[in-house]
């Protein structure tokens, strides 16, 4: 039997089906001489649906029992903290899946023939890392560049240099040598 977390919490036993969506986001052209082409693109993100039981007895079958409140207020965490957090499914001899996720939704449904159980369907979607990059140049890496002479402009005089420094756009450079 396989083990399914949803953050640090494990739920109460494995459901019947998890259905793994991983789609792409390639483009498909037509072209002037009506012929097509399709267009390969960075792959979208991975939406993960599944459907599992909360029950209110501790059956023999439950791998971590826990009251209905305990595993719903872990999911109403999830949703209101803003945070992603990963969806871990560990299958004993078979394949693994570590996605970092971000709850997108979850319905709870009560059947009155359902002993008080509580079915929960879940909607995931596969969480990416972003932001801005930044670069660091070491000081050793300076770049010269010849400096114009104001007397000429569009020519540089090859005998005055200008080292670069941090800040330093070419545009200005230009503009204080060349005048435009």
């Amino acid at each position: 039997m396989f083990k399914v977390f949803l953050g640090a919490v494990q739920l109460p036993y494995a459901p019947p089906a998890i259905t793994m969506k991983i789609k792409n986001q390639n483009k498909t052209v037509d072209l002037i001489n009506e012929s097509e082409i399709n267009l390969l693109k960075q792959p979208g993100l991975t939406q993960v649906e599944f459907k599992f039981e909360l029950p209110f007895y501790k059956y023999p079958y439950v791998q971590n029992f826990r009251s209905q409140k305990y595993f719903l207020d872990h999911l109403e965490s999830l949703k209101v903290g803003k945070k992603p957090f990963q969806f871990i499914v560990a299958r004993p001899g078979g394949f693994g899946t570590n996605l970092k996720v971000a709850l997108e939704e979850y319905a709870i449904e009560e059947a009155a023939n359902n002993s008080r159980d509580l079915t929960i369907s879940i909607k995931l979607k596969q969480y990416r890392d972003y932001g801005l990059k930044s670069v660091t140049i070491p000081p050793k890496a300076v770049t010269k560049v010849a400096t114009p002479s104001a007397k000429r402009e569009g020519t540089p005089n090859r005998g005055r240099q200008y080292t670069v420094k941090r800040g330093d756009c070419l545009w200005n450079i230009a503009k204080r040598y060349y005048g435009n």
